[in-house]
Parts: C-alpha cells; structure tokens; sequence
C-alpha cells in the first residue's frame, strides 16, 4: 500500500498536454441586450388599465381612440419574445451542464486508460494492498471451485431423478406382471414392493441434494457474486486513485508559475476525492470478506452434514435416518400427487 503522502517522481511515461482545465463558454452579448431592450420597453410601457384614450371631449368623434386590443396585442408579443428566450436559455443551459459532463467523462476515461496501460507495460507504479489482494485472489478461487461442485451436484439430481422415474416405471410394470402372470405372481410382487421402496427412498434423497443445490446456488451466484460486485467497484477506485496519483505527481515536477500552481491545487483536490472513495471501498471490501467467510463456513457446514446423512442413509436402505435427516434440516417433502418431475422445478 503506497502512503497517503506525495509519491517522489512519477512513473508513467506517456505524456499529458492537458491537465483537465475547461475553457468556460462565451456569453451571448446580443441575447443580453435583447433582454434588457425587453426590460425597457415593458418598464416604459402604456398602462394597460386604460380602456381607450381619447383626443376629444364628450361626444367627439372616435379619430382619436387607440383600442385596447392593439395595446394588449403589443403586450403579449413581447411576453412571447420573454418565453422564448427563458426557453432558449433553459437549453442553453442544459446543453452547457450536458457538455460538462461529457468533458469530465472523456478526461476520467483518458486518466484511467493512460494508467492502465503504463501499468500494463510497466512503467507506471499501481497501489498495492497484498493482504487484501491475497484474500481476493482466495475467493475467486473458491468460487470457481464452488461452481465446480454445484455442476457436478446438478448434474448428480439430473442422473438420480432419472434412475428414480425408471425404477417408478419398473415397479408398475412389475405390479402389471403380477397380476397377470399367476404361476410368477410372488416374485413379480415383491420385485414390485422392492421398486416402489427405493423409488419412495430416492424421492427423499431428491429432496436433500435438490436443497443442497439449492443452497450452494445461493451461496454461490448471490453472495459470492455480491461481494465480487463490491471488488470491482474497488478495483476501479484503485485504478482511478493511481491514475490521479500520477497525474498530480506529473504536475508537481512542472514550473511553479501561477497557472501550473492552479492546475496543482485543482488536481491536488481531485487527487483528495478519489483517495477518499478508494479508501471507503477497500474498507468495505474488508468487511463484506470476513462476513462472506463467516457465513460460507456455516452454511457449508450445515449442507455437507445433510449430504453426507442423506446419502448414508439411503445407500445403508435406513429409510427411518433418512426421514430423519430431511426433519433435522427442515426439509419439506412436495406433497403425493403433485406434477412430475418433482425435486427439478425449483434449480
């Protein structure tokens, strides 16, 4: 982990001829004068509360009245003219903040490339936490692993549910047998009794590796994947924190004349910021790895128990410890009668 100070030189090699210093937009002179015309004539304006004005007396002709209408007409040709200019500035505005945010997008992304190359070819310098690192590396590795066992666990379920359909279908035609076949009808009985038995017992074992794979797909594809999600995002702060870093290292050895002091004092606060979100995400990844840890041992060890006693149990033919295991672990059985196939719907 490189100090929170200033690093002595900088690493990377390819330079900037920017430092992300915006030009700020030229003011429309003439739209300014058009509104304060505007102001004017509205401040020097007829009063509109005037009805008519008129040259003569009572009972004069009406050669000297102005309508009111003409006057209204005026009034609101100029409240248009104000409406669309607020229009166009409101545009103006948006186009301006929409430009600035393209601006700052397009630098972050010039910054982070420029960091991740140098890093690539080994001239730039990266900050490291190995501990940190280390404890990440152990978990993709987990996960992969995991993956492994949740492919091989699926496909166990596929396989066995498979051999369960057939010995239901062998125990029914050995029941048809039965009955049709007098001089056999014992030994296609109890080949019957002895199909239906293990197709019950199996349905059971169904219920146990369905919730095992159940469970280890939770783990697995929702709080591994979180916490791998919440790695990323620190992987980026660290990128952009470096990338900040060099760029305000490269500053530093410039000249110290007034705009390149500017420039420094700028990235310095830039620099701060991502320092800040850096720190904040390792420090959250810190966390959400000792309670992904904390909860893999306990939810493995719960699953590999119920494993093991459910396939102990139905390969020793102890149907009562296998009922049991399923009541230990507060597995429900789907009820008699519902549609096939049974222990496969819910992956």
């Amino acid at each position: 982990m490189r100090p929170s100070g200033m690093s002595k030189a900088a690493t990377m090699e390819i330079p900037i001829n920017g430092n992300g210093d915006s030009r700020t937009l030229a003011e429309d002179d003439g739209l300014e004068q058009v509104s304060g015309d505007l102001q004017q004539v509205m401040v020097s304006g007829p009063n509109l509360n005037e009805t008519s004005i008129v040259s003569g007396g009572y009972g004069g002709t009406a050669e000297g009245i102005i309508p009111t209408s003409s006057i209204k007409g005026s009034d609101m040709h100029h409240s248009d003219s104000s409406q669309s200019m607020s229009a166009d500035q409101a545009a103006r505005g948006i186009a301006v903040e929409k430009f600035d945010v393209m601006k700052k997008w397009g630098l972050n992304t010039y910054k982070c490339t420029k960091q991740m190359l140098s890093e690539r070819f080994g001239r730039g310098s990266r900050t490291v936490d190995l501990e940190l690192e280390a404890q990440i590396e152990v978990l993709r590795d987990t996960k992969r692993k995991y993956e492994n066992v949740l492919r091989l666990a699926r496909a166990l379920t596929n396989h066995f549910y498979s051999m369960v359909q057939t010995q239901h279908a062998l125990g029914d035609t050995f029941a048809d047998l039965s009955q049709k076949s007098p001089e056999l009808r014992d030994e296609f009985g109890y080949n019957a009794e002895t199909q239906k038995l293990l197709c019950k017992n199996g349905e059971t074992l169904l219920g146990a590796i369905n919730f095992f794979v159940a469970s280890i797909n939770t783990l697995v594809n929702k709080t591994m994947e979180d916490t791998l999600m919440t790695i990323k995002m620190y992987e980026n702060a660290r990128l952009e924190y470096d990338a900040y870093r060099a760029d305000l290292e490269e500053l530093s050895l410039g000249p110290r004349d007034a705009v390149t002091m500017a420039r420094i004092e700028a990235a310095q606060q830039q620099y701060q910021a991502q320092k800040d979100k850096y720190e904040r995400l390792r420090s959250d990844v810190t966390i959400k790895l000792k309670f992904l840890e904390e909860n893999k041992v306990k939810v493995m060890h719960k699953q590999l128990l119920l494993f093991h006693n459910a396939i102990s149990a139905y390969f020793a033919g102890n149907q009562q410890q296998l009922e049991q295991t399923l009541k230990q672990f507060n597995i429900k059985m789907k009820p008699p009668g519902a549609d096939k196939p049974s222990w496969l719907e819910d992956q």
